[in-house]
């Protein structure tokens, strides 16, 4: 049986379309202070955006410096209205690396991450 991580794509096995979903947020940051993130799928090409090929979904985790993955925030995304980046707040106490994962319903599972130093 395959494993789901063996699902997820990277920008390795990118097409013609973009589909990574490409984190930015600052390199540092001070701990326990909130800083914005903004993960956005198509940074450079836009995705489409059809009932037919659409972005479903964006989910974004941090996995501190020891410590277990936890789940930031799940954003669901409609087609042909919402556009598919989204923008939130959060805050580290220690450096971690945030992962973003989405999905297109089309070709499937992508999958990105930025490490975050703190201060």
């Amino acid at each position: 049986m395959e494993r789901f991580g063996a699902l997820l794509k990277t920008g390795e096995n990118e097409g013609k379309e973009k589909h990574v979903p490409v984190i930015k947020a600052p390199d540092r940051v001070k701990a326990d202070e909130f800083f914005e993130v903004t993960v956005v799928v198509g940074d450079q090409v836009p995705h489409p955006n059809t009932v037919e090929h659409h972005i479903k979904w964006i989910q974004v985790y941090a996995k501190p410096e020891n410590h277990e993955v936890v789940h930031v925030g799940t954003f669901d995304l409609g087609p042909t209205y919402a556009d598919p980046k989204v923008t939130f707040r959060m805050k580290l106490s220690k450096p971690a690396t945030l992962y973003a994962i989405e999905y297109c319903n089309i070709h499937g599972l992508w999958e990105s991450a930025k490490e975050i130093a703190v201060e």
